[in-house]
């Protein structure tokens, strides 16, 4: 695919084609089956067949399609063995990849972006993308203080294609459904387009990832790349290398797993804690797992890509902490009441607390535990007694409410959760809740380190050049200084600096 499909009625026709070819594919099975061919080699076949046309299309298409593809690999974990081991490859693919835009493409987009003297910027850019996700794909590339860089170009028409997509999606959930027991699609398929606007502004991510790298900056367990430019739908970071998660998962060590696992665990909950900005896209290809040459103790986790966030000035909502904690104690009554004072049972609704209770019970055991192997076989059983129609933990699912302040938190838990299952680790989930989620050790009980409100920003992340007015000149000049790497004249490169990093607005809501 040369270019994203920007008509919606092509979007639309493609779209359409996914339940169709799955209907087809069923009575070409059933024929094949009269002729005598064995049902489990028919069934295999055809779940191959759908597992291929599902990343052909989702991936292709790119937009929406490709960011919900994102969303549902994660929860591969879910599925009987049986039926995920043909979707497991095509899920996984979607996470780190997608066919490319063309380099003529990615030119037009930089000199329309950047200025046409946009390779004035770089001592030297890689055509080829490094990787290529929903709504735009990264290149490697030399900045012009000699700094690697990864240039994230978003692709033209992506914002109409996600909502395109988005909505064509919503149509047909029904029939995606199946795919994950126990979620409900159409819902995540909503939030997911409530957040197309923020997402599409890479300004706002690169304040998001600004804090980040900021409050990480010397971390010796999280890394975030700080930002270097910022212009319009560019986004200039510094390059991080390291293995994706993709690969972990796919055949990493179990100590490595286990590292990885236990790093992911810490950012769910210590990055709101001192960002105040919960990462809301845990999908592995936004991840990397940073070996050398030490113990695994000194392994850190990269963290990549910050277009959508929730923010969370007071971290993680207290009620969380103190639900779980009176849940693990057995308090089925301060459960229901804590539910119903924050909208997860509604007024007109009747619930028997220990029923409540017992359909919490199982899946809060990672934070039961010092230390919980999450499996998929453990994954399975959750999402097999949710989505049993026999189950009494579906009837009573049926009736709890999600208010929308949670949603965004209880998609991110969810995802990471299935994250740590593909990867069979065995982490500490209990021992990060009880240093970063408040109310979780007891009453008045905080995060065991400074919250978004009281930590002091890390110096050591270089400046960014999206920094306004003259700051821009006097940083891209100190490093021309400093490197002498660039062949250009320094009055040059400050001028397009500039001009490839207009001001920034203010983010009352992080600070920057």
């Amino acid at each position: 695919m040369s270019d994203l499909p920007r008509k919606a009625m092509t979007r639309t026709a493609r779209l359409a084609a996914l339940p169709l070819g799955i209907a087809g594919r069923a009575t070409l099975g059933l024929g094949k089956r009269i002729g005598g061919r064995s049902a489990e080699v028919v069934t295999a076949e055809l779940q191959q067949a759908t597992a291929d046309q599902l990343f052909k299309v989702l991936g292709e298409l790119k937009g929406g399609a490709m960011k919900f593809g994102q969303v549902l690999s994660v929860f591969e974990a879910a599925l009987p063995e049986e039926v995920a081991g043909p979707y497991r490859a095509a899920l996984t693919k979607l996470q780190d990849a997608a066919p490319p835009m063309p380099a003529a493409k990615v030119h037009a987009a930089l000199a329309e972006r950047l200025g046409a003297d946009w390779r004035s910027l770089f001592l030297e850019f890689e055509d080829r993308p490094s990787a290529a996700a929903s709504i735009g794909q990264v290149h490697r590339a030399v900045w012009h203080d000699g700094r690697t860089v990864a240039v994230k170009v978003q692709y033209p028409g992506a914002g109409d294609a996600l909502l395109a997509d988005l909505s064509q999606l919503s149509r047909v959930a029904w029939l995606l459904g199946p795919l994950i027991p126990g979620l409900d699609i159409k819902p995540l398929i909503t939030e997911l387009r409530e957040r197309v606007a923020e997402e599409l502004d890479y300004e706002l991510e690169a304040q998001a990832q600004r804090r980040h790298a900021e409050e990480f900056a010397g971390d010796p367990e999280i890394a975030v790349p700080g930002v270097v430019a910022q212009a319009d739908q560019v986004l200039v970071s510094e390059w991080m290398g390291g293995t994706p998660l993709a690969e972990v998962i796919a055949s990493g060590s179990q100590e490595e797993r286990d590292r990885a696992g236990k790093l992911l665990a810490r950012f769910l909950f210590a990055g709101p804690a001192r960002t105040g900005l919960l990462h809301a896209d845990p999908h592995p290809g936004n991840f990397r797992l940073l070996k050398d040459d030490g113990p695994v103790e000194g392994w850190r986790l990269g963290v990549l890509d910050f277009g959508t966030v929730d923010r969370l000035p007071g971290g993680l909502p207290a009620p969380i902490g103190a639900s779980l904690r009176m849940a693990l104690a057995g308090d089925a009554a301060g459960v229901l009441a804590m539910l119903r004072e924050e909208g997860f049972v509604k007024p007109s609704i009747e619930l028997d607390a220990d029923a409540v209770l017992d359909y919490l019970v199982p899946i809060i055991e990672p934070a039961a535990v010092e230390s919980f192997h999450f499996t998929r076989a453990w994954m399975r059983a959750q999402a097999a007694r949710i989505a049993d129609p026999r189950s009494p933990a579906y009837n009573l699912g049926k009736q709890l409410n999600l208010p929308p302040s949670y949603l965004l938190i209880h998609r991110v838990t969810l995802s990471t959760i299935g994250v740590l299952c593909q990867l069979g680790a065995k982490a500490p989930f209990r021992t990060e809740m009880l240093e970063w989620l408040p109310e979780f050790a007891g009453p008045g009980s905080a995060a065991g380190r400074p919250t978004a409100r009281t930590a002091t920003p890390k110096s050591t992340t270089p400046k960014s050049t999206t920094e306004k007015g003259t700051a821009q000149k006097s940083t891209a000049q100190k490093s021309t200084a400093q490197k002498a790497a660039a062949s250009k004249a320094t009055t040059q490169k400050a001028a397009a600096t500039k001009r490839a990093t207009p001001a920034r607005r203010r983010d009352p809501s992080t600070g920057d």
